[in-house]
């Protein structure tokens, strides 16, 4: 049985709903800052190792470090080592399911940023599918598979939403 929800059925949610446990905000707090949503974009390239991570992000060894730790404590990375025959033991990192599921986070980011702020050639990347070659891009769409436009989407109190 499908439900349907019409206007009426909307709950409001303005100033009288808390947002202390807003799933925007916990997102935030993990993936939030610049370098980690770059370091992100550089696993989603195939980038894997220390140094081409701190390079291709254009961070210190410190800050690259930092944020490594902190993906791979919120299990959206995983290290294992790998050893360069004569060198020492070292690790590389992997997107983890969790971590794969962020990939059209970054897709829409990149989508809203060659729309409205590439240069006048056009994108620097264009991703497309590994199957077929069409471009790929993130898109709304409803569980029923409808696309939805912002001006479409209404937001309804969920199972834990506290009033303020």
């Amino acid at each position: 049985m499908e439900s349907r929800t019409s206007d009426s059925d909307v709950v409001e949610l303005g100033d009288g709903w808390s947002r202390e446990n807003c799933s925007v905000v916990r997102a935030l707090e993990v993936i939030g800052r610049r370098s980690t949503l770059l370091m992100l974009r550089e696993a989603f390239l195939g980038t894997s190792r220390f140094d081409d991570f701190a390079r291709r992000v254009g961070v210190t060894e410190s800050v690259a470090a930092a944020r490594l730790r902190e993906l791979v404590a919120h299990g959206l990375l995983e290290r294992h080592p790998y050893r360069e025959p004569g060198q020492r033991t070292r690790h590389e990192y992997r997107l983890t399911a969790k971590g794969r599921d962020l990939l059209p986070v970054v897709l829409a980011l990149m989508t809203w940023g060659d729309r409205y702020l590439a240069d006048a050639g056009g994108p620097p990347l264009v991703v497309a599918h590994a199957d077929c070659g069409a471009p790929v891009r993130a898109e709304a769409r409803c569980a029923a598979g409808h696309l939805v436009a912002a001006h479409e989407a209404r937001p309804h109190a969920g199972p834990v939403a506290r009033r303020a």
